[in-house]
């Protein structure tokens, strides 16, 4: 009977092997989406490029800009004007918002501009002292270290100078009466754009089931997922980047004041706008802060340099993770790489809008590929 006796069928899976297959093939997804989203920027940038299409759209914003900001208002308060609504009538909610921000708004600007043009004012004056104080500190490292002998350090000398030469109280004038004009142009565009902004939100309710009316019955459904998926993470981005912009604004003010800075709002207020670019930003907006602390003093260098290390810590291990979490999920080769081909071809600001316009589009992409499972069959071919 022995040799009937049934062999014993093995049944032990190699579980690991299987979950690091899993994974790996997880991360080879994840890297082809990656991959994937860079080109398609890249394209999209290089045919419009091509086509001369980007003074066209540049000229065409700058003229409806004040019709964009007010959609753009309306879309950022919407939220908080529906929840006012469902106790209200609506055009009451819209006031009672607009109230509210326009309040913040002017608090905002009553405590930090004229502080800010007296800061600006103060700075013009010392530009030639310090313009002398650097040039001082260049030849004394040339002669120290005998880099007057090299031809490269002769150029950048020669350039460096050169820039000096041209800022001097005279041109810091102009600067700040360009400054001025400039001004006046974005008063009189930021108040169109709030009355644009407030009509906007009066109907913002009404406008989304109109587009929608446009969009055949059988895509409707996904039209409206896909909206909702955007808005969901641009508006929490968009919010989260103010906040966070604001916060580190109020906590460089304060570093740069005790650090002995003579215009410590300004270099803050660079600081704040530069956040915006991820990794790189803080950098940009720190490093002139560092300079001309040094040029006031060398203490006051050493203390503006802890200054910006110490916010920066906050910001990328406090600020970010609380109010901003993981709201645009990129990863961070993608946007590393976003920065680098919108810095490329549009410099800092295109660096400060990257970062929305390739999650947007890889919102859109994962989308398409959940309707088309097209990393599904790149995976499995």
């Amino acid at each position: 009977m022995g040799i009937f006796k049934k062999k014993k069928i093995e049944t032990d899976f190699d579980y690991k092997a299987i979950n690091d297959f899993a994974t790996t093939g997880s991360r080879v997804n994840k890297l082809l989406e990656i991959l994937i989203t860079i080109a398609i920027v890249w394209i999209c940038i290089v045919v419009l490029q091509k086509l001369n299409v980007f003074p066209i759209i540049i000229e065409f914003l700058r003229v409806v800009s004040p019709l964009l900001i007010g959609l753009v208002i309306a879309w950022i308060l919407c939220p908080f004007t529906d929840k006012l609504d469902k106790k209200m009538p609506r055009v009451l909610a819209c006031i009672i918002t607009y109230v509210l921000f326009i309040g913040i708004i002017s608090l905002i600007l009553t405590f930090t501009v004229p502080s800010l043009i007296n800061q600006v004012k103060t700075f013009g004056t010392r530009v030639p002292s310090m313009v002398s104080e650097a040039k001082t500190i260049i030849t004394d490292l040339s002669n120290k270290f005998s880099l007057s002998k090299t031809d490269i350090f002769n150029q950048l000398n020669k350039s460096l100078f050169s820039t000096l030469e041209n800022i001097d109280t005279t041109h810091a004038t102009n600067i700040i009466i360009g400054g001025a004009t400039s001004i006046v142009n974005i008063f009189t565009t930021a108040i169109l754009s709030l009355m644009v902004g407030f009509y906007f939100l009066l109907d913002y309710h009404k406008l989304t089931p109109k587009v929608y009316k446009l969009i055949p019955k059988k895509y409707k459904k996904d039209a409206k997922e896909l909206s909702r998926r955007i808005n969901q993470s641009l508006r929490g981005y968009i919010q989260g980047v103010l906040l966070v912009m604001l916060i580190v604004f109020i906590s460089q003010t304060i570093g740069l004041t005790l650090a002995g800075h003579d215009v410590p709002m300004l270099f803050a207020l660079i600081c704040a706008v530069t956040d915006i670019i991820p990794f790189f930003g803080p950098w940009i907006g720190g490093i002139p802060a560092v300079v001309v602390g040094f040029l006031i003093s060398p203490l006051t260098g050493i203390f503006t340099l802890v200054s910006i290390l110490v916010v920066q810590g906050l910001e990328n291990n406090v600020y970010q993770p609380l109010i901003m979490g993981h709201t645009m999920k990129l990863h961070p080769i993608t946007i590393i790489a976003a920065l680098l081909i919108f810095g490329h071809f549009f410099g800092i600001v295109g660096m400060i809008f990257a970062t929305p316009i390739v999650a947007t589009l890889k919102l859109l992409f994962e989308f398409i590929d959940e309707k088309i499972e097209f990393m599904n069959k790149i995976e499995n071919a």
